[in-house]
């Protein structure tokens, strides 16, 4: 692009016509600013360079490098639940099982998922200070994290219930974008299975996520959630969206719901849907394209 005096091309040496003479005092600010940018674009492409050493992980965390701080700066609280020995043993357990049946890369992505999702829970736990034990793996069956004491009131418990497929959401969202960059297909698999499971989770039924989250919803909100679950089955055809939607109509006919209902937990639910959902379709999609 030619240059202009609406659109400097950055690092130019001579004068802009009308704006400033090259020996006026305004000029050589200009071009002092003009240098300090120069500086930092250099200084980010020095980074660029170092993460293009690491392969694909150093690309994907240079491309995605505010959610790799984010993970970084949450990582102490994440990696806490792994010095409960009986976690760590029960996770291990579960990653051979999941081993031998599907190879390391695909047991360690979704043992992982599994973990963020759970620790999602302990850390809405904890911002209510509830006491509760360290997540615990049954293969087969998931994880589980058991509550030392009672939420202190419903809206607690869907919001703890409702942090485990957030926090899924964003393990599977992270796989996704791994698989962006790389074109790995195992990525992919790990961020629809994982979107998957979030997705069961929120069959608002029995000890279930969903379930939970329902306690805080009354019956007109309980009916909104089942629209937005028929909604999205009608765009994605994923069946798992009509067990959620049964479940919810059985939930609009009991007597459990409260008087006055919680909006955060409804856009929470809602979103979880709608996100989770669209995630497994294009997964679905690519992992299907490219197997």
């Amino acid at each position: 692009m030619p240059d202009s005096p609406a659109n400097p091309r950055i690092g130019t040496e001579r004068s802009w016509p009308g704006i400033a003479p090259p020996d006026s005092s305004e000029y050589r600010t200009v071009k002092a600013r003009i240098q300090n940018i120069d500086l930092q674009l250099s200084d980010k492409h020095v980074w660029a360079k170092r993460f293009a050493k690491l392969g694909p992980v150093g690309v994907v965390l240079w491309k995605f490098k505010t959610v790799a701080l984010l993970v970084l700066t949450k990582g102490k609280f994440v990696l806490l639940g792994l010095t409960k020995l009986s976690t760590l043993t029960s996770m291990l357990l579960f990653l051979g099982v999941y081993w031998s049946l599907y190879g390391w890369q695909f047991a360690l992505g979704f043992v992982l998922s599994i973990y963020i999702h759970e620790m999602g829970h302990v850390m809405a736990l904890r911002k209510y200070g509830i006491a509760a034990s360290a997540p615990m793996f049954i293969p087969f069956l998931g994880a589980f994290v058991r509550l030392k004491q009672y939420p202190a009131n419903v809206i607690q418990d869907a919001r703890v219930g409702l942090a485990g497929p957030i926090w899924g959401f964003g393990a599977a969202v992270f796989a996704w974008l791994c698989a962006v960059v790389t074109g790995l297909p195992i990525w992919y698999a790990i961020a629809h299975t994982g979107a998957w499971i979030n997705l069961f989770n929120l069959i608002p039924i029995w000890q279930l996520d969903g379930g939970r989250g329902f306690r805080a919803l009354t019956r007109t909100q309980r009916g909104i959630a089942a629209g937005a679950a028929l909604t999205m089955w009608a765009v994605t055809q994923e069946t798992m969206l009509l067990l959620i939607a049964l479940g919810a109509g059985y939930r609009l006919f009991s007597k459990d719901y409260p008087a006055e209902g919680d909006n955060v937990t409804l856009t929470q639910y809602v979103g979880l849907i709608v996100l989770l959902s669209m995630l497994v379709l294009m997964s679905t999609q690519t992992v299907h394209a490219r197997y």
